[in-house]
Order: C-alpha cells, then structure tokens, then sequence
C-alpha cells in the first residue's frame, strides 16, 4: 500500500505488511503521545474533523493526533451545523472542504457515505466510522493492543484465541477486527451473541475461507474459558428502529470480577472499543473491573493516538521528518510522574 494521498476508508485496503509498517510507525509516536517531545511537523495544516454521529473518543483523538503533529483542526459535529441539512450532496460538500482542509475525518451513519464523499474530495479521507459497516482505525488500534498486550506475554498475534461479544451485527468495529484478523494465521475466534444480533454471514464466511477457526455461540461464560482476549460490545441502540426494541437485547451478555475469576484464564485481557454502556439494564463490564490490570480499555484509547498519530505521518508524507521538527516540552508533564 502506498500510503501517501490515500484516503484510508476500509481494512481491505491493508496487507499485513502494511499493518506491520503503521505499528512501527505508530512506536515511533510515542514519545510525542507521551509529551516527552514536542513536533511542529504539520505546523500549517489543516484537519477537517466532520462527524454525523456523536463522538467523544475518535472525534477528540483524530484531533488530538493532528494537534501532537502540528497541525490544526476545524470541526463540524452534526448534520444541524452543516449544510448538509439544506440538501446538499456529500459531493458538493467534499468539494468545498477539501478546499479548506489537507486531510478529512469524516463520521456518517449511513454505511459507504465516507467513501462517496471521498470519491470527490481533493485531500486524503478518513473513515471515522460509517453506519453500522466499518471503522477501519478502530480494528487496527484495536490489534495495535492486541499485539502490545500479547508481547508483555511473549506472544504474537498468529495464534491468537479471542471472543467477541455482544451486538455483532451493527458493530462495526467488529466487523473491520474480523477482517483485519484474516490477514494472521492460526487465529481462533468465538462469535458471542443472540442469534438476531449475530456477526453478518459474509464476514464469517469471509473469515473461514482466510482460515480461521469461527465458532458462533449464544452461551458467555463457557465460550470466554480458554482465550487470550475477551472482545465485548455495546448494543448499538442507534441502529434499531426503537429502544424498546434494543431493550430486549441489553444486558444479555455482562461480565464482571467474579465472572471473569471463575471462567478466564488469569491473563485473559478485556478490551472493549468504548463507550461501555454503564447503566444499570446494561452494564456490560463491570466497573469492579477497573482494578482488574488485564483490563485494556483505557490502554486501547492511548494506543488509538498513536494508530492516527501513525496514520497521518504516513498520508501526509512526513514520517521521517517528524523528529527533525521536534523540541523539548517546556511545560509540566504529569505523566512522567
């Protein structure tokens, strides 16, 4: 994959090598995550951050990864606050900001609007999710954990044991996960889940024929004994047609302390791509989990700005020079306390 202009809308575009590059890249990053060192290597540029649907996590991160850069960013969060909602086509609206931008995030509920609208913008798009089909930076910060929580363990990601669990026929961050994994051998994967809510077929069958080892199943504490990774989701309530409807699905699968002791292996990592809905009807992890140091979700979203961190160097072409535009921090760091 040649990184430079592309437009990063879906996890077909990468071949392992290609995964393997961006989480060299990504370590490269760290310090500048950190606040250990500062760069001004996009100083000038410009993010345009348009998100459709709410966001905390992906809006603030794709912009916090453009600022750690150098760059600035300017964002539209909601179809209210666009012009979108005098009818006007996502075409005609690439048109235009891709004028004002040098790279675009873009979130939309509607599942392949990113990549139409990129079919016309003039600077590089990333998907920040598209309906209930892809999250593509999502899957890749989401193994970028998966392999740094396995090499504390001595491990890699061929061999990996891992259940997802949940809604997984709206999730998308699932779905672009299922795909990425397709690109490593020897991989083991457990579908938990109501039969309504279960993994598209495609994406299974897509699954099996790269050679995986799927197994569907309704059933949680069973199907979580012997994996590396405990996967788990919210049920996308905005993507059914009425909460009630949602209702009958949350809370189904929820796993806490005493869960995990009896039925996980000891090093068994937790990881959820957020928000983990905390409400008493849903409660899918258990907050007397958060004491628990195999529980990896709030490493996910560290790793998530250095995933886009990554991936902007790459797009924009300025992987090797981000240290050549760097300097000291000259505030108080906290986190090197």
């Amino acid at each position: 994959m040649n990184f430079t202009g592309a437009h990063i809308l879906s996890i077909s575009q990468f071949q392992r090598s290609d995964v393997e590059y961006l989480f060299t890249v990504a370590n490269q990053m760290e310090p500048y995550a950190l606040r250990k060192r500062v760069t001004r290597v996009l100083e000038g540029a410009i993010l345009g951050n348009m998100f459709f649907e709410p966001s905390t996590r992906t809006r603030v991160s794709f912009g916090s990864a453009f600022n750690l850069l150098g760059g600035e960013v300017r964002e539209t969060a909601g179809f209210e606050s666009s012009a979108l909602v005098k009818g006007e086509s996502l075409q005609d609206t690439a048109r235009v900001l891709s004028g004002f931008s040098d790279v675009i995030c873009m979130r939309h509920p509607q599942a392949g609007s990113v990549a139409d609208f990129a079919s016309a913008s003039r600077v590089p798009v990333m998907n920040g999710g598209d309906g209930a089909n892809e999250h593509p930076t999502q899957a890749l910060l989401d193994l970028y954990t998966i392999a740094r929580e396995l090499k504390g363990k001595g491990r890699g990601i061929d061999g990996l044991r891992i259940a997802m669990i949940g809604d997984l026929r709206h999730g998308r961050t699932v779905h672009s996960l299922s795909k990425l994994l397709c690109l490593y051998s020897n991989i083991q994967v457990i579908l938990i889940s109501p039969r309504e809510l279960a993994l598209p077929e495609d994406i299974v069958e897509q699954m099996r024929a790269a050679g995986l080892a799927v197994t569907v199943s309704e059933e949680l504490n069973s199907s979580i004994a012997n994996v590396d990774i405990v996967y788990s989701t919210r049920i996308q309530e905005e993507r059914f047609t009425t909460k009630e409807e949602a209702d009958l699905y949350r809370g189904k699968f929820r796993l806490n302390q005493a869960i995990y002791t009896q039925y996980c292996e000891p090093n068994t990592v937790i990881m959820h791509p957020l928000p983990r809905d905390s409400r008493s009807d849903a409660n899918e992890l258990d907050s007397d989990l958060d004491s628990n140091p195999n529980l990896a979700i709030f490493r996910q979203t560290d790793n998530g700005l250095l995933i886009r961190m990554a991936l902007f160097a790459l797009v924009l072409d300025v992987v090797g020079k981000v240290d050549q535009y760097s300097h000291d921090v000259r505030w108080y760091n906290s986190r090197q306390n």
